[in-house]
């Protein structure tokens, strides 16, 4: 199964991007059957990153975009979700790539990430692997380690919102809304160890394990349409701080 992994990258969140390519070049070395590409919205980062891919010796591809958003738009949210965007419309245009897999550049992976997400999305179109948050708790939604099928990239894009009374909600929420949307099959768990780092050196770490009961009924398909469709309509990212919340009580008791 030839995979492509997508990864935004911006030159300010780069703090990480050696320990990234480092871990990805593992990964390739392992798993034959992917590719990488990164993205980036700044025209003068093109040329550095093409010289770490080949100092990397990664299979792999540069994308430069255009962050294209509304005059009143201020939130970073943009950036990532047109970046997002370029990679689905690149694997879309190369018909090699069966499964897109998201990463962020601020993470490193278990080298048989491929092999174990692969396994994990068979009867899926969309699967989503957790890990651990800078705020308090572990996130089982981002776009940070998430599989999907060529047949749902088809039905949805990444886009984003930005009301005019400054909040916003992000491309993988807003990705979690139309999957439910479209009858898209989503699975999520915590199927691999990843590290997420705050800075070139500090991270925090998760190993695989068993979703809890609260999480899984919070991070349920339904519930999650439910909640993102409501800040959506109110204008708002509620949910988002209600979540840190109520980590923060789980935590404290």
């Amino acid at each position: 199964m030839k995979i492509l992994v997508g990864t935004p990258v911006y030159r300010e969140g780069a703090y990480s991007l050696n320990k990234f390519l480092s871990n990805q070049q593992q990964i390739q070395q392992r798993t034959l059957s992917c590719e990488l590409a990164l993205v980036t919205c700044e025209a003068d980062y093109v040329g550095e990153l093409q010289k770490l891919v080949e100092q990397h010796r990664l299979r792999a591809t540069v994308i430069p975009y255009k962050v294209i958003k509304p005059d009143y738009a201020k939130s970073r949210v943009w950036n990532i979700a047109c970046g997002r965007e370029a990679v689905r419309k690149y694997f879309l245009e190369n018909h090699k790539f069966e499964g897109l897999l998201c990463l962020d550049a601020d993470m490193t992976y278990d080298t048989s990430l491929i092999d174990i997400m692969i396994k994990e999305a068979e009867g899926y179109d969309a699967v989503f692997s957790g890990y651990r948050l800078r705020a308090i708790g572990t996130g089982l939604t981002g776009a940070g380690c998430l599989m999907l099928s060529r047949r749902i990239l088809e039905k949805v894009k990444f886009r984003c919102y930005e009301f005019k009374n400054g909040e916003s909600i992000t491309e993988d929420n807003t990705l979690e809304m139309d999957l439910f949307r479209v009858g898209a099959r989503i699975k999520k768990g915590i199927f691999l160890a990843i590290d997420h780092y705050s800075t070139s050196d500090e991270f925090k770490h998760i190993e695989p394990k068993q979703v809890g009961l609260w999480d899984s009924i919070m991070t349920a398909p339904m519930i999650r349409y439910c909640l993102i469709r409501v800040n959506v309509l109110l204008k708002t990212n509620l949910s988002s701080r209600l979540f840190v919340l109520a980590n923060r009580f789980r935590k404290n008791r």
